[in-house]
């Protein structure tokens, strides 16, 4: 991307400064819409310059925890301007994240690789030990406020919640630390070193400038994502969409820069890398956003709905089975592509038609 991804993030800066607290028209939203996927795709870029400096776990925890800062940010600042969405925001966003990663990134990436290699590898104890905790969080924080009794509807009592928050940060944190020390090399690609084979690590100048470029477009990208919001919850009432879908558009957007950065590992044949970005992503949407909205209702004027409904549960059941089945193997194929994406269509078909 060279001098573009140094010039995208400031000029991304100064949109966002000039469109703060304006209703956008058709073109002016056109404008500000390809200003931030150019934000994204610079992210993308020094998101890896980082993570080739770091190496790998460590890479794949940069952009996990960056995106989940914008996610974080987007829900809370869309929370606090009320309205019906307010209640099953962090939900549908935290669902979505979920299903987007665990089938959709995951099927891209295994298509991408199986494309050019029959079988690809990777390290069956490091990812089967994402999913579990994926597994863990995921039924902790939205599947049981679906069937507790304490409280009328999908919620959790302020002690539940508080449970849900605690347990949820208890458990990422644990994860990263088998990540990063404990078991370091069950997150490594296969018959691969930490570093890049073909190219020497950036030097550390160039991973500082590219780690203060990256929280720029970071920034950008959050903040022309929430300006774009009213444009967006309109577009998708006028289009007769259910107002659940502002959630899987903001997990789009906030996942495509891990998106793109997981299918370009895949392609060149890091599958590990692939998966720890995907899962990784996965967990902190849940380890870090939870928490943190359980802080934030403390302020917040709504109350917030966690529970899924009984088709949402069933997709997440079904993703995370799949999952389960492709990465016990610690080998897949093109079939196991095929089946994410199945999911991950429906996932779509069941958002906007439910």
């Amino acid at each position: 991307m060279g001098i573009a991804a140094r010039i995208v993030p400031p000029v991304g800066a100064v949109a966002l400064i000039f469109v703060w607290g304006r209703d956008l028209s058709g073109p002016l939203a056109a404008i500000v819409g390809l200003v931030l996927v150019a934000a994204v795709l610079a992210a993308v870029h020094h998101a890896e310059v980082v993570a080739h400096r770091v190496g790998e776990p460590f890479g794949s925890l940069v952009l996990a925890v960056a995106v989940t800062v914008i996610e974080v940010a987007m829900i809370v600042s869309l929370m606090t301007s009320g309205g019906a969405k307010a209640e099953t925001l962090a939900r549908d966003t935290v669902f979505s994240a979920l299903m987007i990663t665990t089938a959709g990134i995951v099927g891209v990436s295994l298509l991408s690789a199986t494309m050019r290699r029959p079988i690809v590898k990777f390290n069956s104890e490091g990812a089967g030990a994402a999913l579990a905790t994926i597994g863990a969080l995921a039924v902790l924080t939205l599947v049981l406020p679906s069937f507790t009794t304490s409280t009328p509807g999908p919620t959790f009592t302020a002690g539940q919640l508080a449970f849900a928050a605690v347990a949820s940060l208890a458990l990422y944190l644990l994860f990263v630390f088998v990540q990063t020390i404990r078991h370091r090399d069950y997150f490594l690609n296969p018959g691969m070193d930490s570093e890049d084979e073909h190219t020497a690590p950036p030097s550390t100048g160039t991973a500082v400038v590219s780690l203060v470029l990256l929280l720029v477009s970071l920034i950008a990208v959050v903040g022309l994502a929430k300006t774009l919001s009213p444009t967006i919850e309109r577009a998708v009432l006028s289009a007769g969409l259910p107002l659940a879908f502002v959630g899987v558009i903001i997990a789009l957007v906030v996942l495509l820069p891990e998106g793109i950065a997981a299918i370009r590992a895949a392609r060149i044949g890091r599958v590990q890398t692939s998966l720890n970005l995907a899962f990784g992503s996965a967990m902190a949407s849940i380890g870090l956003t939870i928490p943190t909205i359980a802080i934030a209702q403390i302020w917040l004027p709504t109350q917030l709905q966690l529970g899924l409904g009984p088709v949402q549960i069933v997709l997440l059941a079904l993703a995370l089975f799949v999952s389960a089945l492709t990465v016990v193997p610690g080998r897949a194929t093109l079939q196991q592509a095929g089946v994410h994406l199945a999911v991950f269509a429906a996932f779509l078909a069941v958002s906007v038609a439910p």
